[in-house]
């Protein structure tokens, strides 16, 4: 059982960064491949970025890279979704998720467990 809880969401122009944080509690947080996802009103929830359990592997969708950048803390069991040049097509509400196993997972029906979410406003 692994719970999420993110932080760091807010309001911010167009250009501007935020950083989200992730925090996991539950055992074995390191062995969870970790994902971020967002989801806009109206639209479905949509994959972001990826990062495997060693920290070493991430992938993008095409709409953040090269823009945003996830990385993990298996030491403080947290993970975090580093986000610059933000647009105002980036405003959504953005959630941490924690999937077995160890290889990339873009596919958000392969993530057992999910944070409340984090509300992310860009204003133009």
């Amino acid at each position: 059982q692994v719970q999420l809880v993110e932080s760091g969401g807010g309001l911010v122009q167009a250009g501007g960064s935020l950083r989200l944080s992730c925090a996991a509690s539950g055992r074995a947080f390191s062995m969870y491949t970790m994902g971020w996802f967002r989801q806009a009103p109206g639209k479905e929830r949509e994959f972001v970025a990826t990062i495997r359990w060693s920290g070493g592997s991430t992938l993008y969708a095409d709409s953040v890279k090269g823009r945003f950048t996830i990385s993990r803390d298996n030491a403080k069991n947290t993970v975090y979704l580093q986000m610059n040049s933000l647009q105002t097509g980036d405003t959504a509400v953005y959630y941490c998720a924690a999937a077995y196993g160890r290889s990339w997972k873009t596919n958000r029906y392969e993530y057992a467990y999910w944070g409340q979410g984090t509300q992310v406003t860009v204003s133009s």
